[in-house]
């Protein structure tokens, strides 16, 4: 298959991109105080060396007692971290590279109380899940939509070229949309996936007032939960644009469809992936992610199993006719920083398997 897919330059407002690849957000825990140090700014600096058209960070935490639970992984907010996160911009642009932020809440799925008050929709982490913390109360639902606007308007002061919402996942906003954690009896809830939306299109239209109308924002979203990877939130493609579309017109520009693997059908009766379906349904463009480039799925990894470098063959033949706009790459670009130019030079053989141990280092 030719490259020339991959490599073509991607325009959106004011992201102008090299090629279609975005380094996919990967949690690493190695900022110690939640401060990001020098080394991950040159972790950061050798992904845009090596041609990455658009880094998107690890989930950093918007400014709520317990947007975290891990006490390394880096915030976003505070004198010291938002200057930590300066160096960061400053040394990915004077590599050539762009990159945006991903800001994060975990909400209830840290569990218990770790690192301060949990905030969650209805007290609970899974479906079915015993109550372990209150709901957020009105005023804790406004301020976290406060401190997800502050967060964006600090990325774009710090000059960071986009941000993206992690709405994702199971985490907080995702909370929100699945009906299985989603049990509050006011206005943040209701029978449809576009009344449990109503959470992310405040923050969305918070953030969109904060960052003005040409700075591009993208949000993340999956069907799965690590709490239950078969859950789905729209379960046809009628819900699922019931529940993106309020999305989109809130403010969300482009949509990041997490899958575990992205040449998987969404839905019976078509080829479609969750991008595919997202970009059909909404016209915004999509990121798709999912194993690309790799034999093995993510959450394998995390129990010691090591991937392969796969063929991309399919993934061009999808991006050539344009059922998504750009590609995801998480652990090959984690394990090797030079990926990007690898697949650009025909370099295969020089491809690197995925091994775990890559989790515990910050190369």
């Amino acid at each position: 298959m030719s490259l020339d897919a991959l490599f073509k330059p991607f325009q959106f407002k004011s992201l102008k991109l090299p090629n279609r690849v975005v380094m996919a957000p990967m949690t690493r825990s190695f900022s110690p105080g939640g401060v990001a140090t020098d080394d991950v700014a040159a972790y950061y600096r050798r992904r845009a060396e090596g041609q990455v058209g658009l880094i998107v960070t690890e989930g950093t935490g918007v400014a709520r007692p317990a947007s975290l639970n891990d006490a390394n992984i880096p915030r976003f907010h505070g004198d010291k971290e938002l200057a930590a996160w300066k160096k960061v911009v400053d040394e990915v642009h004077a590599a050539g590279g762009l990159i945006a932020p991903q800001l994060w809440h975990v909400g209830s799925a840290q569990g218990k109380d770790k690192l301060g008050k949990v905030d969650s929709p209805s007290g609970i982490s899974k479906a079915g899940g015993e109550p372990f913390t209150t709901p957020m109360t009105d005023s804790d639902v406004a301020d976290t939509i406060a401190a997800f606007a502050t967060a964006a308007a600090d990325a774009k002061r710090l000059g960071f070229d986009a941000i993206e919402l992690h709405g994702a996942h199971g985490y907080l906003i995702d909370q929100f949309f699945w009906n299985g954690t989603n049990v509050r009896d006011d206005h943040l809830n209701g029978p449809t996936i576009a009344e449990r939306s109503k959470f992310a299109a405040e923050i969305l239209k918070a953030v969109r007032a904060a960052v003005g109308p040409d700075y591009p924002v993208i949000i993340r979203l999956s069907q799965w939960k690590q709490q239950d990877f078969a859950v789905k939130n729209a379960e046809t493609p009628q819900l699922l644009e019931a529940w993106l579309q309020p999305l989109a017109d809130a403010g969300a520009d482009i949509f990041h469809c997490s899958q575990r693997r992205f040449w998987e059908p969404e839905f019976e009766g078509s080829d479609l992936n969750f991008a595919g379906w997202a970009k059909k349904l909404t016209g915004a463009p999509t990121i798709t992610v999912g194993s690309v480039g790799l034999s093995g799925e993510f959450i394998a990894a995390f129990g010691g199993e090591g991937s392969q470098p796969a063929s991309i063959d399919g993934l061009l033949e999808r991006l050539e006719r344009g059922e998504f706009d750009l590609v995801g790459v998480g652990r090959a670009l984690l394990q090797d920083p030079e990926w990007v130019v690898k697949i650009r030079d025909g370099r295969n053989d020089e491809l690197k398997n995925f091994e775990r141990a890559a989790l515990g280092t910050l190369y």
